[in-house]
Order: C-alpha cells, then structure tokens, then sequence
C-alpha cells in the first residue's frame, strides 16, 4: 500500500510567506498531523507532492527518513500532481491525501482502505446540507457511482445534489498510470482532476465503493486563516473530550490548548486557559492552576503549579509548590516538597528536597542541597559575560534577603548569610557570613529643595 500527499499548493489566501502546508494547528505543521495518521497505515512507500515553498518544506520535515519526494513545478491540478509520484509507488493500493486536510481519522481511512480491497476505487465522500463549492458524487439509478462532477462544470440538477467528493481516494495501482495518461483538462479550471479517474473506473468495470466519516470536520480543509481557527477549536475540543473520558479534571472543556502530547495519572486538575507543549507528563493529583503554560515538563504525584506560572524543561519533583507567577527554564530540576515562589526564575539547577526559594528570587547554574531557604530578592550571579559558573548551596543554608551569590561560590552546609550581602567567596559550614558596607549616618546633611524658577 502506497499513501500519496498532496502538498503543492501555495495557499494564496493565507496571506502568508508560509507555504500553507507548514502552518501550524496544535503545534504541528498541517502536513505533521496527516504524515503522522498516514504513517500508522505502515504504508510501504510514502510520498509527498511538493511545489511551491518546497524548500522550506523539505526542509521542515529533513529528519523524516520515511519519506519520498515528488517535484509538481507546475501546478496543474491533482491528476497532474498524482503523476508525479506514480514512478515511486509499489503494487497494491495507492492513497491518495492532502497536506492542509489534516483531522482525518486513522479509522476513517481504515475503512475507506478495506472498501478499495480486491482491486476496487475507494471514494471518501460526504453527505452536507449545502455542497457548494464540493464536487458532487453523480450515481445512477441503482446508487452505483458513475463519475465527480466539480462544482464549476455541474448541471443545476448535479448542483442539487448533497453527496459530496473529500478528495480522499483509495485507488488500484497497477490501473493508475493508464488512467492518469488519460485525464484531460478541458474543464472550467483547465486543470487535470484526479477526481475523473471515477468515470475512467466505471468505463473499465472497476467497482466503486464509498465510505463516510463519522465526523464532517474530518475531511475539511484549510484555505484561510478562519479555516485553520475553527479546526484549531476542535481538534482541541476533541482532545478535551478525551482527557475527561480518561479522568482528567478540565475547569472548561473549552479553555485548554494540547500543542503535543500530554500523558497523566489520576485526579488530575487542570484549571482555564492552560497550554501544554511538547511532551508533557503529570502524576497522579496534580493541579495545574490557571493561565499556566508547560513545555516539555514532567510532574510529579501531589504537585501543584499554581496560576501564570511558566515551565520548560523541568523535572517536578512530588508534593512541590509552584508559583504562582514562576518561571522554570530547561534543565531545572526540583526534588519533592520543593517550594519556588511567585516571580522566582531557575535556569540549570537541581534543588534537593525541601528546599524553598518562596520570592522574587533568580536561581541559575546552581547545585541546591536539601532543606535550604533563600530570601527574598537573591540572586545567583552566574554569568561573566563570557562564561557561566556554578553555585553550589550545600543541605540546610539559610540565605539572607536581597543575596548576590557570585559564582563559582560554595556555601557550606548549615552556613548563614546575612541580608544584603554580596557573596564572592566561600562561606564556611555552619557559620554567619556578612558582606556589605557598614551603616553609617552622615550628621548635618540636608535633603536638596527644589529651586523656584
């Protein structure tokens, strides 16, 4: 079985220097999603029929070792970019998708596959209650189907009719590249439709056979910015619909983005207007509070994310307490019962369990035993401009207020620093360390006024 991608086409309406193809729904580019249902059909050849922006295609899916490629330089229509790929297809049945449909269920086109077998021509078609624009699926007296009719070339009688043609066909191979050498352009388009390899079917007594999805949306495609919102809405209404299935907490249904996959444990609470990228995986009990957004984050069982708060990259140990207004960059990585507090950054640290960095505090590069609290306000200064340190914060330090730790800076186990210190050599275990000026008041100073003009 050979599944053929149409891509070509350059998406006008877009108004994009995006190729439309690589316009993103979920986080994926459209082709993305149909080359990731195509692949579970473990076709033997996949080809994708490219045009225009077909660099930029390329070079978007460079890594996908599966794929074949078919240049369409001219596009003439879906006969013409099917030809294309004809030189590198197998024997057996050939299915034929397009890149800017991209909702199309795996069953759906099990079924359409299963109804092609034994050499016949499978039709993904529709029933809506206004066609237009669709070309229309012409039968005769016994329901048998005769040919597509576009919807520029139809008679009002065709025009009538609801049955609509997706485009999704399932065609016998062996059959194509004489019924392709067939097609002729001399319709309202002047284009060469794949759709008229019906007509040439019946001609030949090749059976026919269709097949509906279970969902309108699944064969819809994208032409415009509008387009692509309204499919954006259900495919994440769909995977709403799914979480809750599985027993996942959802505040609204209708206020959560999914841009890759999320796996989950039980009890799980997820409050409004979250997003989650990438891979992201939570324990059993956690809650995600509102307006967060997670990227690529593993959580633990127990731990709460509380609201606006921002994760990439991070390992969440359980039972921690994030946020709100918090921002965890990659390589963070927080053992259990961690505190990080509202506008507290760590970037490449490890903080031990039960540790605590409750307010505005920037933690960076930094080793973090267990049991130690930071004050408000501190810093690890790991950067000289050039090249980044380490600051090692040993089990049970306790850092003063308004901190600057500047690295490379060990403070020992159970040491103390006092508040506003600025921290730039080693700080023994278990002692008191003070670094900054003393107080001093300056006797017979007198504030400034301001002069009148």
């Amino acid at each position: 079985m050979n599944v053929v991608v149409l891509a070509a086409g350059q998406g006008k309406r877009m108004y994009s220097k995006l190729p439309k193809v690589l316009h993103g729904l979920a986080g994926k580019p459209l082709l993305g999603h149909v080359l990731d249902t195509a692949r579970q059909l473990n076709p033997q050849q996949l080809v994708v029929v490219y045009g225009h922006g077909g660099d930029q295609v390329q070079a978007r899916f460079q890594n996908a070792t599966d794929l074949a490629w078919a240049h369409q330089a001219q596009q003439l229509g879906t006969g013409h970019a099917l030809a294309q790929a004809l030189p590198q297809l197998k024997s057996g049945t050939t299915l034929m998708l397009y890149g800017d449909v991209p909702l199309t269920r795996l069953d759906t086109l099990r079924q359409l596959l299963a109804a092609s077998e034994g050499g016949k021509l499978g039709i993904l078609t529709d029933l809506l209650d206004d066609a237009t624009g669709y070309g229309r699926i012409v039968r005769d007296a016994t329901g048998a189907v005769q040919a597509i009719v576009e919807q520029k070339d139809c008679t009002p009688e065709q025009a009538a009719i609801r049955e609509m043609n997706t485009g999704i066909l399932a065609l016998p191979t062996e059959r194509l590249a004489g019924w392709l050498a067939e097609l002729k352009n001399d319709n309202a388009q002047g284009e060469y439709y794949a759709t008229d390899l019906i007509a040439l079917a019946v001609r030949d007594g090749v059976a026919v056979a269709t097949v509906q999805p279970a969902n309108h949306w699944e064969a819809e495609g994208i032409n415009n910015k509008l387009q692509l919102a309204a499919l954006e809405r259900i495919h994440q209404g769909e995977v709403a619909r799914a979480l809750l299935t599985a027993g996942v907490g959802l505040a609204d249904p209708a206020r959560i983005d999914v841009r890759g996959t999320l796996s989950h444990g039980q009890d799980v609470l997820i409050d409004v207007n979250c997003v989650f990228e990438g891979h992201v995986a939570l324990g059993n009990d956690v809650r995600i509070g509102a307006n967060c957004v997670l990227k690529d984050v593993r959580i633990a069982d127990g731990a709460v994310i509380h609201p606006f708060s921002h994760l990439e990259g991070a390992e969440i140990g359980s039972g921690a307490l994030i946020g709100p207004y918090a921002r965890l960059r990659p390589g963070a990585q927080l053992a259990e019962n961690v505190h990080i507090g509202n506008f507290v950054e760590v970037k490449q640290s490890t903080i031990a369990s039960g540790s605590k960095v409750n307010h505005l505090s920037y933690i960076g590069d930094t080793t973090m035993g267990a049991g130690v609290n930071i004050g408000a306000g501190t810093i690890t200064a790991n950067y000289d401009g050039v090249n980044k340190f380490r600051t090692v914060i040993e089990d049970g330090v306790r850092i003063g207020s308004n901190n600057v730790l500047v690295a490379p800076v060990t403070i020992g186990t159970e040491a103390t620093t006092g508040a506003g210190s600025v921290i730039g050599k080693n700080a023994p275990a278990g002692k008191l360390t003070v670094a900054r000026a003393r107080q001093v008041t300056i006797e017979g100073w007198q504030r400034p006024v301001k002069i009148q003009k």
